[in-house]
């Protein structure tokens, strides 16, 4: 087998555990933080960040166009659907009244929202 693609195929695997261990840290965040912020932020930052990874590794053992292409659109999907579902849940998490907003540094949606009512 040649040197490079051995290097490559090892870079790959290294690359998909670094991911998947980084996805079971964002697993483990949504389980034991305490509020919907925090578990919304642990859904996605780490969510995302390992899936890349994992996209990245499995696309340098793959190496077909057909496959990156694929491994693309998931990427690329991946990045505009997380952080948009995890606004939309913290989001609804404010106006249901779940967030202590004790705990906030900055309140702007409430500002926002004293202003349109």
């Amino acid at each position: 087998m040649n040197v490079r693609l051995q290097i490559l195929d090892t870079t790959g695997a290294a690359l998909v555990a670094i991911g998947a261990v980084i996805c079971l840290l964002g697993v483990i965040g949504m389980l034991r933080l305490p509020d919907v912020l925090s578990r919304s932020h642990a859904a996605t930052k780490p969510q995302t960040l390992g899936m890349i990874l994992v996209l990245v590794g499995v696309a340098l053992r793959l190496r077909s166009g057909m496959d990156l292409a694929t491994l693309g659109l998931i990427a690329f999907f991946q990045m505009m659907t997380g952080p948009v579902a995890a606004h939309l849940v913290a989001r609804a998490a404010y106006r249901t009244g779940q967030i202590d907003h004790g705990e906030l540094l900055f309140d702007e949606l409430d500002e926002q929202l004293t202003e349109k009512g």
